[in-house]
Protein backbone atom coordinates (compact mmCIF):
# COMPACT_ATOMS: atom_id res chain seq x y z
CA UNK A 1 0.00 0.00 0.00
CA UNK A 2 1.57 3.30 -0.74
CA UNK A 3 2.12 5.84 1.54
CA UNK A 4 0.16 9.20 2.21
CA UNK A 5 2.35 12.26 1.31
CA UNK A 6 2.46 13.46 4.82
CA UNK A 7 3.84 9.87 5.91
CA UNK A 8 6.48 9.86 3.30
CA UNK A 9 7.36 13.90 4.10
CA UNK A 10 7.56 12.62 7.80
CA UNK A 11 9.96 9.78 7.22
CA UNK A 12 12.10 11.20 4.67
CA UNK A 13 12.66 14.15 7.50
CA UNK A 14 13.07 11.40 9.90
CA UNK A 15 16.18 9.45 7.85
CA UNK A 16 17.32 12.59 7.12
CA UNK A 17 17.76 13.59 11.05
CA UNK A 18 19.32 10.35 11.47
CA UNK A 19 21.50 10.79 8.72
CA UNK A 20 22.77 13.61 10.37
CA UNK A 21 22.56 12.29 14.13
CA UNK A 22 24.44 9.34 13.11
CA UNK A 23 27.18 10.16 10.00
CA UNK A 24 27.19 14.23 10.33
CA UNK A 25 25.97 16.41 8.43
CA UNK A 26 28.26 15.83 5.59
CA UNK A 27 27.05 12.89 4.52
CA UNK A 28 23.47 14.29 4.16
CA UNK A 29 22.74 13.26 0.56
CA UNK A 30 19.35 12.66 -1.39
CA UNK A 31 20.11 9.08 -1.98
CA UNK A 32 21.05 8.08 0.98
CA UNK A 33 17.98 10.02 2.36
CA UNK A 34 15.22 8.39 0.60
CA UNK A 35 17.33 4.99 1.23
CA UNK A 36 17.28 5.29 4.80
CA UNK A 37 13.16 6.85 4.13
CA UNK A 38 12.97 3.65 2.18
CA UNK A 39 11.53 5.37 -0.82
CA UNK A 40 12.58 6.15 -4.39
CA UNK A 41 15.21 9.09 -5.28
CA UNK A 42 12.05 9.89 -7.37
CA UNK A 43 9.69 9.95 -4.47
CA UNK A 44 11.69 11.91 -1.91
CA UNK A 45 12.65 14.50 -5.12
CA UNK A 46 8.63 14.91 -5.35
CA UNK A 47 8.82 16.29 -1.69
CA UNK A 48 12.25 17.96 -1.47
CA UNK A 49 14.05 18.98 -4.95
CA UNK A 50 17.30 19.76 -3.62
CA UNK A 51 19.32 19.22 -0.78
CA UNK A 52 18.79 23.06 0.24
CA UNK A 53 14.86 22.28 0.28
CA UNK A 54 15.34 19.12 2.25
CA UNK A 55 17.06 21.07 4.51
CA UNK A 56 14.81 23.65 5.04
CA UNK A 57 12.20 21.40 5.56
CA UNK A 58 14.22 19.93 8.64
CA UNK A 59 14.33 23.58 10.39
CA UNK A 60 10.35 24.32 9.50
CA UNK A 61 9.54 20.83 10.66
CA UNK A 62 11.31 21.36 13.69
CA UNK A 63 10.33 25.28 14.56
CA UNK A 64 6.37 24.18 13.81
CA UNK A 65 6.67 21.04 16.05
CA UNK A 66 9.01 23.58 18.85
CA UNK A 67 6.37 26.34 18.09
CA UNK A 68 3.74 24.76 18.71
CA UNK A 69 4.72 22.97 21.78
CA UNK A 70 6.19 26.09 23.07
CA UNK A 71 2.63 28.02 22.54
CA UNK A 72 0.47 24.51 24.15
CA UNK A 73 2.76 24.90 27.02
CA UNK A 74 2.37 28.34 27.73
CA UNK A 75 -1.49 29.08 27.28
CA UNK A 76 -1.62 25.22 29.77
CA UNK A 77 0.04 27.42 32.64
CA UNK A 78 -2.24 28.56 35.11
CA UNK A 79 -0.12 31.64 36.18
CA UNK A 80 -0.13 34.93 33.73
CA UNK A 81 3.62 36.03 35.12
CA UNK A 82 6.38 33.93 33.45
CA UNK A 83 4.43 31.74 31.19
CA UNK A 84 6.60 32.23 27.90
CA UNK A 85 9.32 31.84 30.26
CA UNK A 86 8.55 28.65 32.15
CA UNK A 87 7.51 27.04 28.75
CA UNK A 88 10.92 28.02 26.88
CA UNK A 89 12.05 26.36 29.49
CA UNK A 90 10.25 23.16 29.51
CA UNK A 91 9.87 22.46 26.02
CA UNK A 92 13.91 23.41 25.06
CA UNK A 93 14.86 21.18 27.68
CA UNK A 94 12.45 17.99 26.96
CA UNK A 95 12.98 18.72 23.32
CA UNK A 96 16.34 16.90 23.43
CA UNK A 97 15.36 14.37 25.95
CA UNK A 98 12.12 13.56 23.43
CA UNK A 99 13.38 13.82 20.18
CA UNK A 100 17.36 13.45 19.79
CA UNK A 101 18.11 14.45 16.56
CA UNK A 102 14.99 16.46 15.33
CA UNK A 103 17.43 19.97 15.72
CA UNK A 104 19.72 18.16 12.92
CA UNK A 105 18.26 20.50 10.78
CA UNK A 106 19.81 23.44 12.06
CA UNK A 107 23.49 21.38 11.93
CA UNK A 108 22.85 20.61 8.43
CA UNK A 109 21.73 24.22 7.76
CA UNK A 110 24.99 25.51 9.64
CA UNK A 111 27.42 23.70 7.73
CA UNK A 112 25.55 23.97 4.18
CA UNK A 113 24.17 27.18 3.91
CA UNK A 114 23.97 29.57 6.94
CA UNK A 115 21.37 31.20 5.03
CA UNK A 116 18.68 28.65 5.87
CA UNK A 117 19.16 29.52 9.50
CA UNK A 118 16.99 32.50 8.44
CA UNK A 119 13.48 31.10 9.84
CA UNK A 120 15.50 30.01 12.96
CA UNK A 121 16.44 33.47 13.52
CA UNK A 122 12.86 34.55 12.76
CA UNK A 123 11.30 33.00 15.17
CA UNK A 124 13.77 33.76 17.89
CA UNK A 125 13.41 37.11 17.91
CA UNK A 126 9.22 36.58 18.62
CA UNK A 127 9.88 33.84 21.24
CA UNK A 128 12.78 36.28 22.77
CA UNK A 129 10.24 39.06 22.56
CA UNK A 130 7.55 36.87 24.33
CA UNK A 131 10.63 36.14 27.47
CA UNK A 132 11.31 40.10 27.25
CA UNK A 133 7.38 41.04 28.18
CA UNK A 134 6.50 37.98 29.95
CA UNK A 135 5.93 39.89 33.51
CA UNK A 136 8.90 38.96 34.95
CA UNK A 137 12.44 40.60 35.15
CA UNK A 138 13.22 40.30 31.48
CA UNK A 139 16.77 39.81 32.62
CA UNK A 140 15.92 37.04 34.77
CA UNK A 141 14.11 35.70 31.54
CA UNK A 142 17.03 35.99 29.54
CA UNK A 143 19.57 33.97 31.66
CA UNK A 144 16.97 31.43 31.69
CA UNK A 145 16.71 31.37 27.88
CA UNK A 146 20.30 31.29 27.69
CA UNK A 147 21.14 28.79 29.92
CA UNK A 148 18.81 26.04 28.80
CA UNK A 149 19.99 26.89 25.14
CA UNK A 150 23.51 26.24 26.26
CA UNK A 151 22.42 22.91 28.42
CA UNK A 152 20.87 22.18 24.70
CA UNK A 153 23.83 22.91 23.05
CA UNK A 154 26.41 20.88 25.32
CA UNK A 155 23.63 17.36 25.05
CA UNK A 156 23.38 18.13 21.54
CA UNK A 157 27.09 18.48 20.57
CA UNK A 158 28.54 15.90 23.66
CA UNK A 159 29.89 18.72 25.30
CA UNK A 160 30.46 17.59 29.00
CA UNK A 161 26.36 17.73 29.42
CA UNK A 162 25.96 17.17 33.24
CA UNK A 163 24.52 13.78 34.61
CA UNK A 164 20.68 13.68 34.92
CA UNK A 165 20.53 14.12 38.56
CA UNK A 166 22.28 17.51 37.92
CA UNK A 167 20.36 18.45 35.05
CA UNK A 168 17.13 18.27 37.22
CA UNK A 169 18.75 20.46 39.58
CA UNK A 170 19.57 23.07 36.92
CA UNK A 171 16.29 23.05 35.37
CA UNK A 172 14.28 23.40 38.72
CA UNK A 173 16.60 26.45 39.78
CA UNK A 174 15.78 27.79 36.71
CA UNK A 175 12.35 27.10 36.88
CA UNK A 176 12.40 28.69 40.47
CA UNK A 177 13.90 32.27 38.49
CA UNK A 178 10.46 32.15 36.25
CA UNK A 179 8.61 32.55 39.10
CA UNK A 180 10.33 35.82 41.26
CA UNK A 181 10.52 39.33 40.07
Amino acid sequence: MPRSGSVTKSAILEAANRIVREKGAEHLTLELTASEAGISKGGLLYHFPTKEALIQGMILDYLERFSRDYEQTARADSQSAGSWTRSYLQVTAQDQQRAPGMSSGLLAAAATDPSLLLPLQTNFQEWVAKLESDGIDPVKALIVRLAVDGLWMVELFGLAAPGADMRRQILSTLEEMTHTN
